[in-house]
């Protein structure tokens, strides 16, 4: 499905509730797993969330997430400790592109018996559950903090716990302390010392317990975009709270610098567009929030304003390449823009080409950070189904604010 986006609205007004977050969603539905007695609410109603559900609660051989990165590297530690159960972890064509060898052998430190069915480093991979025994493992810093993430959450099961040591400079941090954080919600001891990381075994039984999730800073991101983009606004998102665990809540601050204004009240927030706003070149470093960078960039072209992004190193690997395909899609609108392994530079634009088509690459996220430019240009956006991977109902939330969405061939 293609989807021409147009608006001649000026001035947004909305509230708007966003399902729970797909981060903590699929952490908590692993723990839960291991878990019995934890319920949920308000979780992710995504395709990944709706993935991670499905293997968890599946007997089958083979186990196929599709495009679901999260569900692949959560997945993957969930099994190894599941003892006496075989499973072939496979995923789409694009997964199987993705490594996972770093978290392969970590786990395979600790004892796991994990092998590749094809070519080595890569999905799909042959798992048999063991009983872990051993406690101390290390892996690199600089690699996706899911790796990190799912051994952690598997840690409360093993024997031993787990001592993690992490060798170089650490990736998205707050995706680390979110799973911390919710390991420590459900009574696990844990501890973030420097770069080691301990998790005790939870010895204990768990008393019944809900865990209601936070909506989703990422998929608030765009929201934040449009209101930047916007001659007024006011839009309201549900349910958020001022001290998330989610590093993408950095948004509040980033967006000030882009007339942004948030306003916390009780489980929402109010983003207002600052009129007369000052606006300048962005220079930052998302280390530790590398997927809003897509988001941030195509603001930045709306604006007319230029940016250097730092710390995108783990984008080379997300469902597509997101740099290369950011350099590309935005040289389609006109921008001219550069990128290398790990940064991007947009310079200023005084013009943006209308009509464009831009290509997703199975990647929701593509299609999600350039869908704000229509206040500014028509847009098509290929292949608009593929939000349904997070955000389900973002056309309709879109159709809401008032914009125009045509389906074309």
């Amino acid at each position: 499905m293609n989807l021409l986006l147009q608006s001649a609205i000026c001035n947004l007004k909305a509230e708007i509730s966003i399902t729970g977050s797909k981060s903590e969603t699929n952490r908590l539905l692993l723990l839960q797993a291991l878990f019995s007695n934890i319920s949920l609410a308000n979780t992710s109603n995504s395709d990944d969330s709706e993935v991670m559900q499905k293997a968890l609660k599946g007997n089958g051989e083979i186990v196929d997430i599709h495009h679901a990165g999260t569900a692949m590297r959560f997945l993957t530690a969930y099994f190894a400790v599941n003892e006496g159960r075989e499973v072939v972890l496979t995923g789409s064509p694009r997964m199987k592109e993705r490594p996972i060898k770093v978290l392969v052998e970590a786990l395979q430190q600790l004892g796991a018996q994990i092998s590749y069915e094809n070519e080595e480093g890569y999905p799909p991979i042959r798992i048999t559950g063991q009983k872990i025994k051993k406690n101390k493992v290390s892996i690199p810093a600089n690699v996706s903090s899911q790796y990190i993430s799912a051994l952690l959450l598997v840690a409360p099961k093993l024997q031993n716990g787990i001592e993690i040591t992490l060798v170089g400079e650490i990736t998205s941090v707050p995706y680390i302390k979110m799973t911390l954080a919710l390991l420590t919600e459900i009574g696990v001891e844990t501890s973030f010392e420097g770069n080691t990381l301990t998790v005790k075994p939870l010895t204990t039984n768990l008393k019944p317990k809900t865990l209601t999730v936070e909506s989703d800073w990422s998929s608030a991101s765009y929201f934040f975009s449009l209101v930047a983009l916007s001659n007024e606004a006011t839009v309201s998102l549900s349910s958020y709270k001022k001290n998330s665990l989610q590093g993408d809540s950095a948004l509040v601050e980033i967006y000030s610098k882009m007339g942004v204004e948030t306003h916390f009240e009780e489980n929402k927030i109010t983003l207002v567009k600052q009129p007369n706003f000052i606006l300048e070149t962005l220079t930052l470093d998302l280390n530790n929030t590398p997927d809003i960078a897509q988001t941030i960039v195509v603001t930045c072209l709306g604006l007319g304003i230029g940016c250097h992004l730092t710390g995108l190193h783990t984008l080379k690997i997300k469902e597509t390449d997101r740099l290369e395909a950011l350099r590309i899609e935005m040289t389609k609108l006109g921008a001219n823009i550069s990128v290398t392994n790990d940064s991007l530079t947009l310079e200023p634009a005084t013009k943006i080409n209308p009509n464009v088509k831009i290509a997703t690459y199975n990647d929701h996220r593509m299609a999600m950070a350039f869908a704000p430019l229509a206040l500014k240009v028509p847009i098509i956006i290929e292949n608009a189904e593929v939000v349904s991977k997070s955000y389900p109902d973002f056309w309709v939330d879109m159709a809401r604010l008032g914009f125009q969405t045509i389906e074309i061939n």
